[in-house]
């Protein structure tokens, strides 16, 4: 069983910054991708941005330029440096996580956690 646990979303106003955190836990045997969904307030699914373990990142267009994703691999930690925040930012932020366990592939995510970006 693997866990993500998602922190550092909040209020920040239009043109700030927030850094959300996700940390893996429990049985791993490696981490192939560590990303970043999020659902709108409209109820839109979308891919912020994922990372993979050779070295290939994406980001979704709207969010390039100003979010930056990095790991700390030795510590199974996403990070998602959040810049030039907009009001179109607001929504739960959900941490997810391709993990291999056991010879086999399986996807994880979190619970997700709020971010509002309004004056």
């Amino acid at each position: 069983q693997v866990q993500l646990v998602e922190s550092g979303g909040g209020l920040v106003q239009p043109g700030g910054s927030l850094t959300l955190s996700c940390v893996a836990s429990g049985f791993i045997d490696a981490i192939n991708v560590m990303g970043w969904f999020r659902r709108t307030p409209g109820n839109q699914r979308e891919l912020v941005a994922d990372s993979a373990s050779d070295g290939k990142i994406n980001y979704s267009d709207s969010v390039k330029g100003r979010f930056t994703i990095s790991e700390d691999r030795a510590q199974n930690t996403v990070y998602l440096h959040m810049n030039s925040l907009k009001p179109e930012d607001t929504a739960v932020y959900y941490c997810y996580s391709n993990i291999r366990q056991r010879g086999r592939n399986y996807n994880y995510w979190g619970r997700g956690t709020q971010v509002t970006v309004s004056s």
